[in-house]
């Protein structure tokens, strides 16, 4: 099986498997991973977006507002982490 990482990252991979693993990753409050798919550049915005979701539903404010003050973050992004 491949992990929830590789699956997101994967470009062939279908965006609803890409979308559940992303969700696997919030449910397991993987939220160092789910940063990580913040900003990587080149991922669909909707599927940041939703690992900025994740990192929400996780209260892992830390990481978001390091995220927030990350001017490599897409500035959409950014403001959705400082809320």
């Amino acid at each position: 099986m491949t992990n929830p990482m590789q699956t997101v990252m994967t470009h062939s991979v279908p965006r609803e498997e890409r979308q559940a693993a992303i969700e696997t990753l919030t449910e397991a409050s993987r939220t160092t991973d789910l940063a990580v798919l913040v900003r990587v550049d080149g991922l669909p915005g909707g599927l940041r977006r939703q690992a900025v979701d994740g990192l929400i539903s996780c209260g892992a404010t830390a990481l978001l507002e390091e995220l927030a003050n990350d001017r490599s973050v897409a500035p959409e992004l950014r403001r959705k982490a400082q809320r």
